[in-house]
């Protein structure tokens, strides 16, 4: 099923691609000739990369799409597996047409990212790893599964108050109250049990040992403040993956693409743009 809606003097693509047990909600935007797909993180929507879209467009095809137990694609209930998730964006790069693509991961869309650049690094021409984790200390992990048992729990409210302090920076907040409401929101309409099958994927995967066969240039941005991705992993991640850039973001926290989706749109077209020229 597809529709098409002109925004901004570009036409966006809305369609929902039927893939094995799973049918996938997505978007398709852009008027470039360069190739992009975005992966959101746990709880979020493919709508959180709007606004780095917005600065991506006239120079990308972006394809966007809610995960799977996520926004408007199936809410598969049992275990999440991380190379479903890759195989659910593979279905969907294959039916838009997308060959080779760049590809940006955000949180455990990033994740996603590094197990797609492991397992299939013929389809990626560049790879951005955003506010994503790697190499795990003992404590960082105790925390995430300490945050994973209380969401099994059904902890879920206490889980999203606690996340808001870490996601996003005190002063964007009492600056943006329309926001943090809608935010708080979307949060609300998440299903339970897909959120916090989703979310043991986080917990529990880790690629530390395994990023330095990465052989994609990437580029790896987390917020300076960011607790739980933080600058500590993405210098590890740059110093384990051969072609990389790193980028630390002052001032931020863990939700870059809500807080500062100017300067994420800037850094990514600018490092595929280098990507690509080297290529």
């Amino acid at each position: 099923m597809l529709t098409r809606k002109p925004v901004n003097d570009d036409v966006v693509t809305q369609g929902r691609l039927k893939a094995g047990s799973v049918e996938l909600n997505y978007r398709l935007q852009g008027r470039g000739a360069r190739q992009l797909i975005c992966i959101h993180g746990v709880g979020s929507y493919l709508e959180a990369w709007e606004g780095v879209a917005t600065h991506l467009c006239d120079d990308f095809r972006i394809l966007t799409f809610d995960l799977r137990g996520h926004g408007e694609s199936s809410h598969i209930l049992g275990r999440y597996e991380i190379d479903e998730f890759v195989d659910d964006t593979l279905a969907l790069a294959d039916h838009v047409g997308f060959e080779t693509f760049n590809l940006a991961g955000f949180s455990l869309g990033g994740l996603i990212a590094q197990r797609m650049a492991l397992s299939h690094p013929q389809r990626l021409r560049g790879l951005a790893l955003l506010a994503t984790v790697s190499g795990r200390t003992r404590e960082e992990r105790s925390r995430v599964l300490e945050r994973l048992a209380a969401l099994q729990n059904g902890e879920r409210g206490a889980h999203y108050d606690a996340s808001l302090s870490r996601w996003l920076t005190e002063d964007f907040q009492a600056r943006n109250p329309e926001m943090v409401a809608y935010l708080r929101k979307r949060n609300a309409e998440n299903d339970p049990h897909c959120y916090a099958a989703a979310y043991r994927v986080l917990a529990e995967t880790d690629f530390g040992g395994l990023i330095d066969q990465i052989r994609v240039p990437t580029l790896i941005a987390t917020g300076e403040d960011d607790q739980g991705s933080n600058p500590r992993m993405a210098r590890y991640m740059h110093e384990c993956i051969e072609d990389s850039q790193l980028e630390i973001l002052p001032g931020l926290r863990h939700s870059i693409l809500i807080e500062a989706p100017e300067v994420v749109g800037t850094l990514l077209g600018r490092f595929f743009a280098e990507a690509m020229s080297r290529s």
